[in-house]
């Protein structure tokens, strides 16, 4: 295995703590929320920067995100009671086809 795509998944928890933190921060009002999204968000791109040194920047950028958005949809929906209607479901199932794709059949992707 690749050690970038174990970084990547470093730099994927982080951003998606992070970005779960966002909510708590209240605008950056409250201390501990803010100090985790600022810390989960340099860990993020701390660990991006070094996938890079192995992963095309468009196929790591596309999973980093991929990833994430599948992640944060799905906290929201099991923690934060955030709704997830048809059109959602289907997006994120799309990303999720998407990110396989670019696995299974992308000669760009480090394996």
């Amino acid at each position: 295995m690749n050690v970038g795509y174990l970084y990547l998944a470093i730099a994927i928890a982080a951003e998606v703590v992070a970005t779960s933190a966002l909510k708590a921060s209240e605008g950056f009002t409250k201390a501990g929320p803010t100090l985790i999204v600022a810390a989960g968000y340099g860990v993020a791109f701390y660990f991006l920067s070094l996938v890079l040194k192995s992963v095309p920047v468009g196929v790591a950028y596309a999973i980093w995100s991929g990833v994430g958005i599948v992640l944060i949809a799905t906290i929201g929906w099991l923690f934060m009671k955030q709704s997830l209607d048809a059109g959602a479901i289907a997006g994120i199932a799309l990303i999720v086809a998407g990110v396989i794709v670019i696995q299974l059949f992308s000669k760009s992707a480090a394996h």
